[in-house]
This record gives structure tokens, C-alpha cells and sequence, in this order.
């Protein structure tokens, strides 16, 4: 029988760590660089906090993938999903039939209606009558800059690159209204400048053909791997309650949807 002193046994367990450690697959995870509370916000130093920073940890513990953070502008994050840059997309992106020409998608891991929000006693209401020859503002290269296009064509459609951009100008007057994801608007309106100019007007008529099913993480054609990885960790983390954990530190109602 063989014998193992103490410094060997300790040796073998300190390699079989750094294998296993090492055999952790790096994914590389597109987040958009701008700032979408409460999903991304990067601080001063450059670290990521935000519902879908926690989720992502969540999951890719639970898939054993050594995940990293890799900020891109939002309507670059598909090109560097095709090109190889980033290895997934975790950026409140809506599964829909446009971006699966391009990509795939995992599971949804949440969903939220579009909504319109105007200066408070404004009127405005959630429609193509009462928008029509308004200005209305919305994030470039988004679902809602589709939906508003195709959904109030006599409105003055105004882009910008990012959410916090759309709510500096209704705040200031310089547009009439914007749309947005429902969830994704919460944080300005309770915010003091969002109580002092302005107040929900309703979410919009649902169209699946522009926001599809809900929101997933983008992948690569082909990737199904990752795919099926990424699925059973959603699965995963709904039904052990990690998922409804996390949510309920930013929100207080069901974010998941039907």
C-alpha cells in the first residue's frame, strides 16, 4: 500500500483546485456601456452593480462559467456578439423575430410592456391619436424606437443613445413624451426629477412581432452549448428561488411576466 505524507496530500488537493479552476470556460458577457438602472450601472471605478449584474452572477455559478463583464455600446453588442468579441449579450434584450435573423437567443429571463411617460397633467395618452404631432423620445436601436415608428407615425420621433439622455430632456421640456421599457422607467419616476415634471400615462398595445416573447440573452448561432447551459440555469435559478431573491431587492412586483 502506498503511504502520502501530509505535504503531498496537500499538494494533490491544491492541484486538483487550480484543474478544476482552470477548467472553468470564460465567457465573455456584452452589457451596454451606457448606464440602464436598475438592470447595469457601472460606478466611478469601473464595477458593475444592477439586477442583471446579479442575475449573471447567479447563473453562471450555476452553470460553473467563469463570466466577465465586458461593456460595449448598446448598438454595437450584436456586431461583437457575430464577430467574436463578446461570447453573450446580458442587455434587456428583447427576443425578436429582426434579431433572430442575426443571433439566438436563450430562454426569456424576464419581460416588460412598453410604456409612455409626459409631463405631469400633460393629457398624453398612449396612443397614435394622442401623440400625433408630438415629440416623442426613445433610445436608438431599440424595440421601442420600432414599436414607436411603426405605432405613432404623425409623432416627431426623437433618438438618443442612451435612457438617461431620453430622461434629461423630458425633464426639461425639450421633448413632449418618451416610451420605454415599463421596469426600466421605475427608477426616474421616483427619482426627484421625475416627481417634479412627470408621471406614467400607460403602457402601449402589446406587438409581439416587435417585442416578442420577452427578453434573452443573445448568443451565437450555432453556439448551442452555451445555449443549453444558459437555459437550465435560468430554469434552475427560478425554481430553487435564487431568482426571486435577487428580484425582490429591486423590485416589488413579478418581473418575470406570464
Amino acid at each position: 500500500m502506498k503511504k502520502f505524507t501530509s505535504a503531498l496530500i496537500g499538494a494533490l488537493a491544491c492541484t486538483t483546485l487550480l484543474a478544476g479552476a482552470a477548467s472553468a470556460e470564460t465567457v465573455k458577457v456584452g452589457v451596454a456601456a451606457e448606464p440602464y438602472p436598475p438592470f447595469t450601472v457601472p460606478d466611478a471605478s469601473g464595477n458593475w452593480t444592477g439586477w442583471e449584474v446579479d442575475l449573471m452572477d447567479a447563473l453562471c455559478d450555476e452553470a460553473a462559467l467563469d463570466c466577465v463583464i465586458t461593456p460595449i455600446a448598446w448598438d454595437g453588442l450584436i456586431p461583437a456578439l457575430t464577430s467574436g468579441k463578446i461570447d453573450a449579450i446580458l442587455a434587456s434584450m428583447s427576443i425578436t423575430p429582426e434579431r433572430e435573423e442575426q443571433i439566438a437567443f436563450s430562454d426569456k429571463y424576464y419581460s416588460t410592456p412598453g410604456a409612455i411617460v409626459a409631463e405631469s397633467g400633460s393629457g398624453i395618452e398612449p396612443t397614435a391619436e394622442s401623440l400625433a404631432g408630438k415629440v416623442l423620445g426613445v433610445q436608438v436601436s431599440t424595440t421601442n424606437q420600432a414599436y414607436a415608428e411603426k405605432h405613432f407615425p404623425d409623432a416627431e420621433i426623437k433618438t438618443y443613445q442612451t435612457q438617461d439622455e431620453v430622461n434629461q430632456d423630458l425633464y426639461a421640456g425639450r421633448i413632449d413624451a418618451e416610451i420605454a421599457d415599463l421596469v426600466t422607467l421605475q427608477p426616474f419616476l421616483t427619482s426627484d426629477n421625475g416627481q417634479m415634471c412627470c408621471e406614467m400615462m400607460g403602457t402601449v398595445e402589446q406587438d409581439v412581432e416587435i417585442y416578442g416573447p420577452g427578453i434573452g440573452l443573445g448568443l451565437r448561432k450555432g453556439d448551442t452549448a452555451l445555449k443549453e447551459k444558459f437555459d437550465d440555469a435560468i430554469a434552475a435559478v427560478r425554481e430553487d428561488g435564487t431568482y426571486e431573491e435577487i428580484t425582490k431587492s429591486y423590485f416589488d412586483f413579478d418581473i418575470y411576466g406570464d
